[in-house]
C-alpha cells in the first residue's frame, strides 16, 4: 500500500507537496465551487433547481442532526459539522476518479480534522457553559479525576482519527485486493460498497463531533422552533 505523504507530486521552491496535500487542495477546491454554485442562484419560491432541492435537503439533515444529538440550536455548530461530513463524504466520491488518492486515506489528515474537533471543544464549552463550568467538568466527580478526565478528552478525539484512518484505508486496500482477483467483475460493487461505507464514516464523524463539542450544555435550555 502506497504512502500518500511520501508520494511528491511537486515542488513550491523548496517545499515539497505530497499527494495528500495536493489532494487535499483538490477537495477543498471542488467544495469551494460547489459553495457557490449552489448559492449563487438561491430562490425561495416553489420553482428551484434539483441541486439545490439537494444541497438544502442536506443541509437540512444535518441541522436536524445536531439539534437530536445537542438539544442546542444547530446553528451554534453547523459550520463545523456540516464541513467535516461535506470533506469526507467528497473525498469518498472522489475515489471514483481513478489515480485520485484520497487525503482521508493519510494519518495526517484525520489527525488534522480530529484537532480541529480537540480545539472546538473548549471553545464550544466556555462558550456553553463559561470557564468555570469547562473547568469544573474536570474534577467531577471528584478531584482525583483529573488527571482521567483531560486524558479522556485527548483519547477521545484521537481515537476518532485513527477510526476514520483505519475505516478507509481498508477500504482502500479490500477494494485493491478483491479487484486484483476479479478485475472485470468486482470495480463497479466496490466502488458502490465504497461510496455507501465512506458516506457512513462521514455521517459517523460528524455525529462525534457534535457529541464532543457539545458535552456541556448551554447555561440557558434552547427552545426549539418547529418549522412551518
Amino acid at each position: 500500500m502506497e504512502n500518500y505523504d511520501s508520494m511528491i507530486v511537486f515542488y513550491i521552491g523548496a517545499w515539497p507537496v505530497s499527494m495528500t496535500i495536493f489532494s487535499t487542495w483538490i477537495v477543498i477546491a471542488l467544495l469551494a465551487l460547489l459553495s457557490w454554485f449552489a448559492t449563487r442562484r438561491m430562490k425561495v419560491s416553489q420553482n428551484v433547481s434539483r441541486f439545490q432541492t439537494f444541497m438544502e435537503a442536506v443541509v437540512l439533515f444535518v441541522h436536524q442532526e445536531i439539534y437530536e444529538t445537542s438539544n442546542d440550536n444547530p446553528k451554534k455548530y453547523i459550520g463545523m459539522a456540516l464541513t467535516l461530513f461535506l470533506f469526507i463524504a467528497l473525498c469518498n466520491v472522489l475515489t471514483i476518479i481513478p489515480g485520485f488518492r484520497p487525503p482521508t486515506a493519510s494519518l495526517s489528515t484525520t489527525l488534522a480534522m480530529s484537532l480541529v474537533v480537540f480545539i472546538a471543544i473548549p471553545i464550544y464549552s466556555v462558550m456553553n457553559a463559561g470557564w468555570k463550568g469547562y473547568l469544573h467538568k474536570f474534577i467531577e466527580p471528584t478531584p482525583l479525576m483529573l488527571p482521567i478526565n483531560i486524558f479522556s478528552d485527548i483519547s477521545s478525539t484521537l481515537a476518532m482519527a485513527l477510526r476514520l484512518y483505519g475505516n478507509m484505508i481498508s477500504g482502500t486496500m479490500f477494494a485493491f485486493i478483491l479487484t486484483s482477483f476479479m478485475p472485470f467483475l468486482l470495480p463497479l460493487p466496490m466502488t458502490l460498497l465504497g461510496l455507501l461505507t465512506g458516506t457512513i464514516q462521514a455521517y459517523i464523524f460528524m455525529l462525534l463531533a457534535i457529541v464532543y463539542t457539545s458535552s456541556l450544555p448551554p447555561q440557558q435550555p434552547y427552545i426549539h422552533k418547529e418549522r412551518r
